[in-house]
């Protein structure tokens, strides 16, 4: 095999082995490299390996099914262990294929897998694997943990001083003083002491990170759904089971929170309604014993019980209602992805791969030409931001997606955002999703900022013959007061377009702002993160129709942009015809952008005209474009109109499931980017990190042309 394999082994029973082994993978991904996965033999008699499903998800090569439990018990009950390992070698092969690195998961330690242990051992052996061994903090004593760790160490330890990759210690309780409990793992461990099993990483539990969906609850309680509502978005973060009136549990009617009453407990009932109504994002209301609210009540509160609120009904009381909901299993239901990325997430940035990768670096890496993958491209952006430590203004202060991402940025640091918006507001909108609003969060009242900017607008705009009043007018836009508060130096960049267009996000950054020196346009870019790697396609927001001059200038921002982000730029001028296979007035003007752009950049692989298939498919730009530098292995994709830009990248992203980062215009003389008015939280995230690298660069990009003082 020519790639390295770790095999992810559990040390006890319990231990959080399936989220430690794919928050692994998504941990090596982020360093670039090519990460397969698989689980050799299936943890259950469940024809749907949980692993398995998962993994397909995030690994683009092939994840085998893993080889179905009874058959590995059948060889094992034979003593053929042969037979089953040369199956185990032959799935390792198919999954490493084409990867730098295989990640192998181990069986979970309980009480129907007796041969578990010695299994586990025997794979990572055979595999040739190092061993990465996950612990559990919850419980145990230090003494017990690190004998339980000396024992497994020495069973996937090899004779060549091999076999031992490191440890992972998960569920840390908050308040555990680790350093303590790290010393005493030293102390009591020969093999930590050693050197030879390095700590790399430590997960502390997160609630938050259990919650499950209504719609799981109503499957593990067998309930039945009176109102789907919004079950499958809405998360169970609390319970309250009403033991007393409605005035003693109705400040516990907080987002997240799933009311459990029975239906004649109608001051409950009203005061769940009212609290939904007022725009409290309950998680659901759960009637226990059977029951359901007598007519004149259910017809009093049907605008809430009709509506978003889930409301399940179940046979139980509510104290046993209780008691199952408290014993509800903790596994990540197969369908809950955002659950699954979440938690990932959350182990991925507690994992230090460092050790792991150093030895790959190099050749490995360079298989078909630098490739950036997606979970590298984000993590990477992430680093990226925090370090440059700007300051984004968000005109869509109030707007709920806004508001949270502005949050999350805080909590990661990613930027110093500012809201612009009524206090009063922006707290009822966040308080509506359940969300705190960090002390040190910059909330500015446009109305009581709005006045010191309407004389340096009329200054920038004084060749136009803008009035005051008429500045005064056009700062009642946000977008405009925002843009304004970037072209006075106040912030650093500018994001918008949850809930405007993006003319109202451009226009203002023309007026106000302007292209960068040597600029003579603005186009954009989207970063998409295809499942291999991430691509740029320009322009798909901007221009409608650029003539060759234009393309070749979009070219070269989208090329600059590429590699801004880490991404190694071989430019495919995009056409509907390939070469000298096709003519016409739409071929000529691509032809014409292509000998221009490489006039201006010769040391830039940059080709066209080129079909789609012919940049990005490696056999068909060999057969099609023969000797071609990008054909077959393209990043940055330019393509000649924005009806062709804009269509492609939207049937690229909803047809293929691809997350599309962007647009990030190109071009301003400070950053200003748009969003789409479906974005998600996460989407205006990377927006606010995108700009806030912009920021960092076009900084440093001018200090460095600046003349130096005699």
């Amino acid at each position: 095999m020519t790639f390295r394999t770790l095999f992810v082994a559990p040390v006890a029973q319990d231990v959080g082995l399936t989220t430690v082994a794919l928050g692994l993978v998504r941990a090596l991904q982020r360093s670039g490299l090519r990460v397969g996965f698989l689980k050799p033999v299936a943890q259950s008699h469940h024809p749907q390996e949980r692993s398995t499903t998962f993994a397909r998800t995030l690994v683009s090569g092939t994840v085998p099914d893993p080889i179905p439990r009874s058959q590995a018990e059948a060889l094992l009950g034979r003593e053929a262990i042969a037979d089953l390992m040369e199956q185990v070698v032959s799935l390792a092969q198919a999954a490493g294929e084409g990867q730098d690195l295989l990640v192998v998961e181990g069986l979970a330690l309980t009480g129907a897998h007796p041969y578990a242990a010695g299994l586990n051992a025997a794979i990572s052996r055979d595999l040739g694997a190092e061993a990465v061994l996950v612990a559990a903090l919850r419980d145990g004593e230090p003494g017990a943990l690190a004998d339980g760790l000396e024992i497994a160490a020495r069973d996937y330890d090899r004779s060549d001083g091999a076999g031992l990759a490191g440890y992972v210690l998960n569920y840390a309780q908050q308040g555990t003083d680790l350093g303590e409990v790290l010393a005493d793992l030293r102390r009591q461990s020969q093999v930590l002491r050693s050197g030879r099993l390095p700590l790399l990483g430590l997960i502390s539990e997160r609630t938050d990170l259990n919650a499950p969906r209504v719609c799981d609850v109503a499957l593990a309680l067998g309930a039945t759904t009176l109102n789907e509502g919004e079950s499958r978005l809405r998360r169970v973060t609390s319970t309250v089971v009403s033991a007393r009136s409605a005035r003693h549990v109705v400040d516990l009617f907080r987002p997240g929170a799933l009311v459990v009453a029975p239906g004649d407990r109608e001051d409950i009932i009203m005061a769940a309604s009212l609290a939904h109504l007022s725009g409290t994002p309950l998680a659901g209301l759960l009637f226990t014993s059977g029951t359901l609210p007598e007519e004149p009540i259910g017809r009093l509160c049907r605008a809430a019980l009709q509506s978003a609120l889930p409301v399940l009904q179940v046979q139980t009381n509510s104290y046993e209602t209780a008691g199952r909901l408290r014993t509800m299993s903790r596994k990540i239901p197969l369908d809950d992805r955002e659950r699954l990325e979440r938690t990932l997430d959350f182990v991925a940035d507690r994992l230090d791969v460092q050790p792991l990768t150093a030895p790959l670096a190099g050749p490995a890496l360079e298989r078909g030409g630098p490739r950036m993958s997606p979970p590298a491209f984000r993590y990477h952006l992430i680093q990226q931001a925090r370090a440059a430590g700007k300051r984004i203004v968000l005109p869509e202060g109030d707007e709920p997606r806004t508001v949270k991402a502005a949050v999350v940025c805080h909590e990661k640091q990613i930027a110093r955002c500012v809201l612009l918006g009524a206090p009063e507001t922006v707290r009822q909108v966040a308080e509506a999703q359940g969300l705190t609003l960090p002390p040190d969060l910059d909330i500015l009242d446009p109305d009581e900022v709005r006045s010191r900017y309407v004389a340096p607008m009329v200054e920038l705009r004084k060749s136009k013959g803008l009035t005051a009043p008429q500045a005064e007018a056009q700062l009642e836009d946000a977008v405009v007061l925002g843009t304004m508060m970037l072209a006075l130096g106040e912030v650093d960049g500018l994001v918008s377009g949850a809930v405007h267009t993006t003319a109202n996000t451009v226009r203002p950054a023309l007026q106000l702002i302007k292209t960068a020196p040597g600029v003579k346009l603005v186009s954009s870019v989207f970063f998409m993160l295809m499942p291999e790697q991430v691509l740029v396609y320009g322009d798909c927001a901007i221009n409608p129709d650029p003539n060759a001059e234009e393309l070749a200038d979009i070219a070269l921002q989208s090329a600059g942009s590429a590699a801004a982000f880490g991404i190694e730029p071989r430019v495919a001028m995009l056409s509907y015809s390939t070469g000298a296979s096709g003519s016409g007035e739409d071929v000529d003007k691509v032809k014409r952008a292509t000998e221009l752009a490489r006039a201006l950049r010769p040391d830039l692989p940059i080709d066209g005209p080129l079909q789609y298939d012919a940049a990005s498919v490696l056999s068909v730009g060999q057969q099609k474009a023969p000797g071609s530098p990008v054909a077959g292995r393209a990043t940055v994709f330019i393509f000649p109109d924005l009806n062709t830009g804009n269509t492609t990248y939207k049937a690229v992203q909803r047809g293929a499931g691809v997350v599309a980062v962007g647009p990030m215009l190109q071009g301003l003389r400070k950053p200003v980017n748009d969003l789409s008015r479906g974005a998600l939280v996460d989407d205006i995230v990377f927006t606010i990190a995108l700009t806030a690298i912009q920021a960092q660069q076009q900084g440093a990009s001018a200090a460095a042309s600046a003349p130096v003082p005699a």
